[in-house]
């Protein structure tokens, strides 16, 4: 929060008339500090805050006045009175060249430095440089989904198959969420991106502990049924222990993007991984559980090797 006097007028550097560095002579010894003085409006306004933050207790931060430089805390005095008439000193415990420092840092924040024209340096960028990333990474995106599929096919079969088509299923409900959602949508930067791709992971390892625990239940003789049942919900704890945990973390994100460090691409990389994360648990324990109850009671129920992940001869 700006310091500001009585009228609302900001204190900045544009009132300080000059800051140096100098020694005080104190019964204790010789003390490096910096002596500050304003302008007579300055003065003034310097005056009506320290009155404020007099009031308050000594030594606590409310009574502190904290000086910023490109919003980088350079000191954080405490005021000790509750009028200066326009000078003052700051102390620290500072070493000389701690005090020179800090009184060129305070003199150039109150030089006025305005940009001229033309500037020093000046560059355009294509407009489309930002599509061609966004391109690429969709592009990216889509390779990378097609080889998991691929390798949940030919590693675990006919329930590969079939967690294939839930994500397939789960692309399309997430994207038609982003494009439902209020507001304008949410606009797939690259960070956004980033937050789907890595749901598309979480979706992907929920089946893996799926399919893992239904080859343990079928190999120690349990029916197909009995199997898909004992292994979804021995594998449920996993799956929603390890997404809640991920879905408080984008709503931390989320919060600071909006509130604390203002960032935009923190806040679309966490509003789509959590959108992302809620609907794979939908996908994994739904849409994939009934997809391969409908075999069940079916002839190829009677083949065990469909429904296990892939061995070699040499574990056979």
């Amino acid at each position: 929060m700006t310091a500001r006097g009585d009228d609302g007028t900001p204190l900045t550097g544009e009132f300080l008339a000059k800051a140096i560095p100098t020694v005080s002579d104190r019964t204790t010894g010789a003390e490096a500090q910096v002596s500050i003085e304003w302008n007579q409006e300055g003065g003034e306004i310097f005056d009506q805050i320290a009155q404020r933050l007099y009031s308050k207790p000594s030594g606590s931060p409310q009574r502190a006045i904290g000086i910023f430089l490109d919003n980088v805390i350079l000191s954080a005095p405490q005021i000790l009175e509750s009028e200066y008439g326009g000078t003052g000193v700051i102390t620290g415990n500072f070493s000389i060249a701690e005090a020179d420092r800090l009184a060129n840092l305070l003199d150039s924040g109150a030089l006025p430095m305005p940009l001229k024209k033309p500037p020093l340096y000046q560059q355009t960028v294509s407009a489309t440089l930002g599509a061609d990333f966004i391109d690429m990474s969709m592009m990216a995106t889509l390779v990378g989904i097609i080889l998991i599929m691929l390798f949940m096919i030919v590693y675990y079969r006919l329930p590969g198959l079939l967690a294939s088509l839930a994500l397939i299923f789960y692309g399309a409900l997430v994207l038609a969420l982003f494009k439902l959602w209020p507001g304008d949508g949410v606009t797939l930067t690259l960070a956004g991106i980033g937050g789907f791709v890595l749901s598309i992971g979480m979706a992907v390892d929920a089946n893996v502990l799926i399919f893992e625990r239904m080859k343990e239940e079928l190999v120690i003789g349990r029916t197909l049924g009995a199997a898909i049942e004992a292994g979804f919900n021995r594998a449920w704890t996993a799956i929603k222990d390890s997404n809640i945990t991920t879905i408080i973390v984008c709503i931390i994100l989320y919060w600071l993007g909006s509130n604390i460090v203002a960032s935009a691409p923190v806040m679309g990389f966490a509003l789509t991984l959590g959108i992302g994360v809620v609907v794979s648990m939908f996908t994994a324990v739904v849409v994939t559980r009934t997809l391969l109850r409908l075999f069940v009671g079916t002839r190829l129920a009677q083949r065990i090797s469909l429904f296990t992940a892939y061995r070699s001869k040499d574990n056979v």
